[in-house]
């Protein structure tokens, strides 16, 4: 169990470049882990980092900084959704001076490739949202892609580890609530699961200039009904936990 301290991070000040974050520059790692589940977030830091500090807790998005095996990381909640990731991504890239951020998420599989427990890496990731239409003025529609670097890191890593890791697409969307049923459909176009930040992710980082990687575990199956409950994919999903983590080791 590493050192596990509470500190600042809830009040904005001068010192501190947005509203939406308490952390000073220079507080954050170059290599950000962000689960959507701020209390997944609190369990990272409690069980792997050394000397973790809670840099940010402004709406509860608490972010920690500590030490894993001697190099600096940290992690941060990214709340549920593509606009509260598109916040603290593109915060964290373009006032904090992070360079990566690998999310580790849940997914709902939606494709019979996948089972519950399984980790997929998103190469790719389409949607049914207007993040990128909404902002960019182009004629076309906008391809979200992972840092290939990063894909073949965590690849690396997790073979090292002995965890298996299946690499395909996500289906990024709007509504947890869907009536349309089209999930499901994106399936049969061989989307393995879906989700609602991974998108969200990709399109900061490629206008950013940086380097992000989605890793869901796959806790529900849209196909056969299965479905883990909330403390088990809060503390319990730790492969794609520590892939996350040995791959910032080598960035």
């Amino acid at each position: 169990m590493s050192n596990y301290a509470k500190t600042g991070g809830e009040k904005h000040s001068a010192a501190t470049p947005t509203p939406q974050n308490g952390a000073a520059k220079g507080d954050f790692a170059k290599t950000v882990l962000m689960p959507g589940d701020p209390l997944r977030a609190q369990f990272i830091a409690k069980t792997y980092l050394e000397g973790a500090k809670l840099v940010n807790n402004v709406r509860y998005a608490q972010g920690y900084t500590g030490t894993y095996k001697g190099r600096s990381v940290s992690v941060m909640a990214s709340g549920m959704g593509m606009p509260s990731m598109g916040i603290h991504a593109y915060e964290l890239f373009n006032f904090y001076d992070v360079d990566h951020i690998i999310r580790i998420g849940t997914a709902g599989a939606i494709n019979p490739a996948v089972s519950v427990r399984d980790v997929v890496a998103a190469v790719g990731v389409s949607t049914n949202s207007e993040f990128a239409m909404s902002q960019f003025p182009v004629n076309g529609h906008f391809s979200a892609v992972a840092s290939y670097r990063l894909l073949k890191t965590a690849d690396s890593c997790a073979e090292e580890l002995g965890i298996p890791l299946t690499f395909g697409s996500l289906y990024s969307t709007d509504l947890f609530y869907d009536a349309s049923g089209a999930a499901t459909e994106w399936g049969k176009l061989g989307h393995l699961a879906v989700e609602m930040e991974a998108y969200g992710l990709y399109v900061t980082a490629q206008q950013s200039g940086k380097e992000a990687l989605a890793l869901c575990t796959i806790s529900d199956h849209l196909l056969t009904g299965e479905s883990l409950d909330a403390e088990t994919r809060q503390n319990t999903f730790t492969d794609m936990m520590e892939v996350a983590l040995e791959s910032a080791l080598r960035l």
